[in-house]
């Protein structure tokens, strides 16, 4: 799985390599973490670099503790929380509600388990480039709220903006990642990153050759820790 990622190439340069204006703010990060508002591309804005929170909420859903970081490739059609989103839907009004993104990264972080810890690993284009993993996003909007209670008990309902949320596709891993985990992010190769936004399928895992692994430190276990000593390489003790 994909659990903490990184992206801190600056927005202009990642406008650059993908085609697309950067349009919302965002901070660049070496520890994204799941809630963070995070860059990606979606399909119904193809043009435009924006932010999404990462943790897929359906629309359907209630609340958010219904929430994906995940997803995986093989049930994409077949799953309730994903399938509207595989499927690129819209509302009653034609307003797209849920879709395909590229979710842009610089690397993304997994974890080993050793004798009597956990190792963290990083994971990174052999490049140092930029890349965009599989995504799914879907618009959820919260369930109105009383805000303005009267003498007589009575209230007036808050309307709530919807937010848009997200979540990283994963797929078998490929010979370099199965050493550290039993799956890994669909990292898109750079020419079918655009058809993943129309309707093709997922890719099959990247090229082994086009990544490289390394350990780092464990401050990258908290979410509250962040900065370029996070993607470090660190002795292999």
């Amino acid at each position: 799985m994909c659990g903490r990622y990184g992206i801190y190439t600056p927005p202009d340069e990642l406008g650059e390599r993908f085609s697309a204006t950067p349009v919302d703010a965002f901070e660049p990060t070496y520890n994204a973490a799941p809630r963070g508002r995070l860059p990606v591309i979606r399909d119904d804005a193809s043009e435009s670099i924006t932010t999404a929170r990462w943790g897929l909420v359906p629309g359907w859903a209630d609340d958010d503790s219904t929430e994906f970081i995940n997803a995986r490739a093989e049930t994409l059609a077949e799953k309730p929380s994903f399938r509207d989103a595989y499927a690129r839907s819209a509302d009653r009004d034609g307003v797209p509600s849920a879709g395909r993104c590229l979710v842009l990264a610089d690397g993304f972080y997994e974890w080993v388990e050793e004798a009597d810890r956990k190792r963290p690993y990083y994971v990174t284009r052999r490049n140092g480039a930029p890349f965009a993993m599989a995504g799914l996003w879907s618009r959820w909007t919260p369930k109105s709220e009383q805000t303005d209670l009267s003498a007589f008990g009575a209230g007036e309902r808050g309307d709530p903006d919807p937010v848009e949320t997200f979540t990283i596709v994963t797929t078998e891993p490929n010979e370099l990642i199965a050493d550290l985990h039993h799956r890994m992010a669909a990292i898109l190769p750079r020419e079918h990153e655009r058809e993943w936004l129309s309707d093709a399928a997922v890719p099959d895992p990247l090229d082994a050759d086009e990544l490289r692994a390394y350990p780092v430190s464990t401050r990258v276990n908290s979410p509250t820790n962040d900065g370029p000593e996070l993607v470090e390489e660190v002795a292999h003790a």
